[in-house]
Parts: C-alpha cells; structure tokens; sequence
C-alpha cells in the first residue's frame, strides 16, 4: 500500500487510562498532525504513507484520548473532520449530505459494545434483537453519483467528506455505473454512493504496462483505482480497468424501502453492483461468524478489503442515532488484525511541542511493518519509558494496530553492554531555558514560552493549520523562514507582512531564492482572504491549552461574538458571577478549563497579543441555524429520568434542531425538560425562573421540526 521509501513516525504510548490531562493534551496535539499529513497523502495525493492499519490506529487512540477527557478535543481533531480538502485540477463539488466516515473495531468485545452504545442510546431492552448488515469493507475511493429522473448527472469523489471532486466524465467510464437506472420505482432523485476499485489482476496488468513505458508503477490497487479516476483526460480512465461497488445512499427524494439490506437490494435491481458477501444478520453472533468467513477468504477475492462494515438494519433507527462529528452511530468498520515487526533503537532525543511538553522520540533503525517503513516512535514521556525501560541500542517489537500509528509494544532484546538509562535534560534544547514537571503532571514544559523557539514555531503554525486560519502557502518551511529571518514572532505579523515586505534588511520575499513575484502575490493574496474568520476558528487558532475544536465551537455558540466573549471572561474572573457560572454550564467545560480560559484572557500579553490582531482582521458572530425551531439559538438542559428517549438521544435532537446544550443551570438558561427525579438542577431552574417543561412537552416541541430542514431528511447517510 505503500511507497517502499515511504516513511512513517511511529508511536508508543502508555494505556489511555494512565494519561494526565496535560499528556492527554499533549497527545492529541501530535495525533492531529500525524493524521492530517496522511489524510493529505491519502486522499489529495492517492500516496499513503502508512498501512490502514497503522492509520486506523491512530484514529482508535485519538478517539479514546478524546472520549476520557472531551475538554481537550481540538479544533484541528481527526475525529471532526473526514479525509482531506478536494485537489486542484477538478471543479469542487458540495456534497448535499455529507460523506461520512466510520468509527472502528479491532475486537469482537469492541463490536458487542458498538452494539450496546446503540441499545443504550434508542433504550432498547436487552431481549430485543438488531438486526445488523454486514458487508467487506473495500479498500477504495469513495464515489456519490447523483441520479435525477432515473439519469446519472453528476459524480463526486469524497473530498473532505463536505466538499468533494467532479469526476462525473470519468465515473460515466466504468461499466458497473449505469447511465440510467432500471426499474420503474426510482426516486426522482437519489445519490448512490460506493467504492471505486480496481481488481488485483487489473492492477498486475497495469503495474507491467507502466513498466513497460519507463513509467512510475503503482504501490498498491487502492492508489492505482484513485490515480486513474483523477485523470484530467477521461479517455485515460477508460484504459483503466475501474470497478465499483454500491453500497449506500446519501440525499433522495423519496426512500423505496424500511431497511439497510431492502435498500440494497433496490440498489442491485437499478443497476448497480452491490458486494455478493453482504448479508443480514439477526444478531451479534452471525455478524461475527461473516466477519471469520470474510478474513479468512480475503486473499482470494481478487480485490482488496481491509475489514467488515456492520450497520444497523432498520432505517428509523438510523434515522433517529443520527450521528457524531465524523461518523454515524449506526455503523462501524470492524478491522482485520495488525502486523508486528523488530527493530532496533538508534537514538531518543526530545522534542519541544508549542505547550513547551517535551515528548522523547525514539530513532529507529528503518523497519517495514506491514508496507510501511516506520523509522520514529513517540515514547510520549519519562514515566513510559522508565515502564518499558527503553534505551539506545536495544530491540523493540513494533505492532501497526487497527488505525495509523505503530506502537511500541516493548522490548525483546537488551543491548549488551547496555547504555545508560536516558535522563531528560534539566534546560530545553532549543532555547535553554529550566524545564518543570508540574504537581501532578507527567509531562515535563519547557518554561521559556514565547522566547522558545520551538514553542513559538509551532503555536505560528497552530494559527495558521487547517482548522484554525487556514492559510494557504504557510507551510511548516515557509513559518520557520519567516521566523528566522525575524519577519514573523506572533500571529498579527502574518497580517503585516505585506506592508513591511522589502522595507526591512531583508529583501523583498518576490527576490528570496525558490520564491518569486507569483508566489509572493499569491502568498499574500491568501493571508488577504483570512482577514474576516468564523470564531470558533479563531479561537481555536489563538492555541489555548485544553481548547479543541469542540471546545471553541461550544464557545462560540455561546457568546456569539469575540467582545461578548472577552466582556464574558473578564467578569467571569469573580467565581460568583453569573458570567462565571455561564461557563460552567457550558458542557464540557469544567473548573480547570474554565481557570485555563480566564487567565489566559486575563494575562496582559495575551490581551495586548488580541488588540492587535482585532486591528487586521474582524471575527465573525456565529450564524444561527437555518431551522427557526421553536429552542433555536436557546440553552437548553435535561434533568431527572426521560423516560421516552434516552438521554443522550434527547440531547443529540436538541443540538440538531440549533439548542446550546448545557450541563447545568444558569441565570441565562432559556428550557429545562425535567423528568421524574429532577432534582438540584430543578430547583435551580425554578430559583432563576427558568421555563420548566416535562418530557411530553419536549416531545411535542421537538417532533414536528426533526426534519423541517430537508424533505429527505429521514434518507440517512451514506459511510465508507
């Protein structure tokens, strides 16, 4: 699957349930970078860098990171967000319904539990049975096809699961995609959405013709299936022998049938090509019993699969588990097992990341586990490597588990003589200033903040990543330049660059070497385009410590604007306020979030850092849901026993019909749905006055909008 040059930064990481909220912290930071560099490699440039099994398992340990301590989930978080921004050289197309992704399972325990977040979320009594769809998981690219009146009009790749690729010429290319549907129930309109893919005797014929022509061989199928369905020349495509498997839908404009499997079959009489191995199974035990049969017939399918997708059978229950960030709740994609590898550990030396948490990195010596050359590890921190007892020289065993990093498993053979145990330095490496270990804390922070070069470096990069401004041509290598020529020291130097372009020592950036007038002008044309910014980007940009995408989004939501924000943390220092208070309710923010966020705002350079960035650029307010519901815009908190939805399903409807869900009561709540056992929380609704409604009453409300925003809104989500 990959490059065999190809290089990877592995990882090793002590058990989740061991990390402090300062590692955690640390943690998620590098996952975020790790992932989007291979969501970039694997979708913009069809060349990962890594197995899927390595990938799966660095999405598993963020996932995990983020569900033990949901304060810290970032703005940049792989679990916000699906595969990676369209590639030039194609118009963009909006996916009407997101192209979602699909959380993961490496055990069967993992799938029995999928199933019981799904029996706990609907309240399902343990005696009934859900029945589960269970299909191999191709090893593809995602394609939607849109059908009007029964006719192909328009295809897409997944993109970044919003915004995708238009390859309709190419996709009309392949036979098992038909121009007009067969039948006579077909929608009006429908997206179809499955897996291009290209046969492993395709790809052997290929691989020799390109040879053949001195050209570049393909790495694997799933690169040769996504190379060939990007060529700006669709005869090119044609050549290449593409397949597709249909195994969903996303927007239609009606829905021909009640369940998952009813739909495929639907899918099969119009036209399409479903997988034979698809099945329905009435229960936990059958769906596993597909899963051993898929694994152990998979290298004889003459394509590649990497697992199986299970997904629950019933449509109204789709329908109503809706979905989190990135994927559905009523699928997941149980995983084939790991490859391990030996190795050896050539040198540990510490990085500075931009909260001054220094991480040791293990240098290995160059191992390929699984197609994927893995030459680094993270050992996370003194206390791991202590467990592990690690040293230069020695043999560890690497494991590439479910998503994308390897881990470290340990070691299995010590070096004779062996060298010293490694002793963390007492002064950061970058910038010599004392390094502290906090009470409390397993993470050892270099205490030079701004002055430290590695910390400054890399919150100038946070600012401008992905998820935060954005800023096209800011790149890891452009930052550092600009540092080092003292061009850039805080954020608000990016938005004066053009004005002091050429006016100080250093030439104009159109003269320095590798650049010139075009990458100038385009450089500054987009630091131009971020000037007005969504809040919660901004936010999350400014690098705050325990302050995710999630996080910045809740605020957002909250105070709507960047002054009703500040006016709202400079009260909020009085732990009586209402303003303080309004924090707290804000769910996920705890006492410790909530003393992180005020004294950062209450910190004079920090403010001084604001004033002016407020000068080059503005933020814009939250805008409000485009549903005019009844609880639009409106806080809202749930106590006491619901005894007709679970609670989490009551919440999930809340945030989708535009609510603000808080955790507890406030002078600024607007709806309290109490249930029997209500307790302090209704008390304090009814000391502040808060409307207090039952669960009837919130049913009532509710109901008629779930839906209002689409006529196809009960048609679910297509998944990969």
């Amino acid at each position: 699957m990959i490059k065999p040059a190809a290089k990877k930064k592995a990882m090793r990481s002590p058990p989740t349930g061991d990390l402090e909220m300062s590692e955690a912290a640390a943690e998620l930071e590098r996952l975020a970078k790790e992932i989007s560099k291979h969501d970039r490699a694997y979708f913009e440039r069809s060349a990962p860098l890594i197995s899927d099994a390595d990938y799966d398992e660095l999405k598993r340990r963020n996932a995990a990171i983020e569900e033990r301590f949901p304060a810290l989930v970032r703005a940049d978080s792989p679990s916000l967000r699906v595969g990676a921004p369209a590639a030039s050289g194609f118009a963009k197309v909006r996916h009407s319904r997101p192209m979602l992704s699909l959380d993961n399972a490496f055990t069967e325990e993992d799938v029995a539990e999928f199933l019981g977040r799904v029996r706990r979320f609907l309240g399902l009594a343990e005696e009934e049975l859900i029945a589960i769809v269970a299909e191999p998981k191709i090893d593809g690219l995602s394609a939607s096809l849109r059908y009007e009146k029964g006719v192909f009009k328009l295809g897409a790749t997944r993109g970044d699961g919003t915004v995708g690729e238009d390859v309709t010429r190419n996709l009309r290319t392949l036979a098992d995609i038909p121009t007009v549907l067969q039948g006579g129930d077909t929608p009006d309109m429908i997206e179809v959405r499955g897996e291009v893919y290209m046969r492993h005797a395709d790809f052997a014929d290929l691989n020799e013709a390109q040879l053949k022509s001195d050209k570049r061989a393909f790495a694997n199928p799933r690169n040769s299936a996504a190379g060939s369905l990007r060529q700006l020349d669709p005869a090119i495509t044609a050549t290449r022998k593409l397949h597709f498997f249909a195994y969903g839908w996303g927007e239609l404009s009606s829905q021909p049938a009640d369940t998952q499997f009813g739909m495929l079959q639907r899918l099969k009489t119009w036209g399409f090509t479903i997988n034979p191995l698809a099945r329905r199974c009435g229960d936990l035990a059958v769906a596993l019993d597909v899963y051993r049969e898929i694994e152990r017939g998979r290298a004889n399918l003459g394509y590649d699969v990497d697992g199986v997708v299970y997904k629950i059978d019933r449509l109204d229950w789709q329908a109503r588990l809706g979905m989190v960030s990135r994927a559905p709740r009523w699928a997941t994609a149980h995983k084939f097992p790991a490859e391990k590898a030996e190795t050896i550990v050539e040198k540990i030396e510490i990085q500075v990341g931009r909260t001054g948490a220094m991480t040791p990195v293990a240098h290995l010596r160059p191992v390929t586990v699984g197609g994927v050359v893995v030459s680094r590890a993270t050992l996370h921190n003194e206390d791991e490597i202590g467990r592990l007892d690690v040293r230069e020289g020695d043999t560890v065993r690497i494991q590439r588990a479910g998503d994308v990093i390897p881990q470290l498993l340990g070691v299995v053979r010590k070096r004779s003589p062996r060298g010293a145990a490694f002793q963390f330095p007492e002064r950061c490496p970058a910038c010599n200033s004392p390094v502290v270990r906090e009470e409390g804390e397993v993470a050892r922070r270099c205490t030079g903040g701004l002055v430290c070069p590695a910390q400054a470096i890399e919150r100038l990069r946070h600012f401008v990543s992905r998820d935060a401004f954005d800023i096209e041509g800011l790149g890891e290598k452009q930052i550092e330049l600009l540092w080092n020529k003292s061009l850039v020291r805080e954020p608000s130097d990016f938005f004066t660059l053009k004005a002091r372009d050429g006016k100080t020592s250093e030439p104009p950036i159109a003269e320095w070497e590798g650049w010139g007038s075009t990458s100038a002008a385009n450089l500054f044309a987009a630091i131009d385009a971020r000037r007005a910014i969504a809040l919660d980007r901004f936010i999350f940009a400014l690098g705050i410590r325990h302050i995710g995408q999630a996080t910045a989004r809740l605020l957002a939501r909250t105070y709507g604007t960047l002054d009703a924000m500040l006016g709202a943390m400079a009260a909020a220092t009085d732990a009586a306020s209402a303003d303080y208070a309004e924090l707290l309710a804000i769910e996920g923010v705890g006492p410790k979030v909530a003393s992180i966020l005020i004294a950062y705002f209450a910190e004079p350079k920090n403010r001084k850092l604001l004033k002016r960035l407020q000068k080059e650029l503005s933020t814009e307010a939250v805008a409000k849901p485009a549903n005019n519901t009844p609880i639009t815009g409106k806080t809202v908190v749930f106590t006491g026993t619901l005894e007709k939805m679970t609670r989490a399903e009551a919440k999930s409807r809340a945030a989708s019909l535009g609510a603000k869900v808080a955790g507890s009561v406030s002078a600024k709540t607007d709806l309290v749905v109490a249930g029997p056992g209500a307790g302090s929380k209704l008390k304090q609704a009814q000391a502040f006055g808060v409307k207090v409604i039952d669960e009837d009453e919130w049913l009532r409300m509710s109901e008629g909008w779930v839906g209002a925003s689409s006529a196809t809104r009960k048609a679910t989500s297509a998944v990969s």
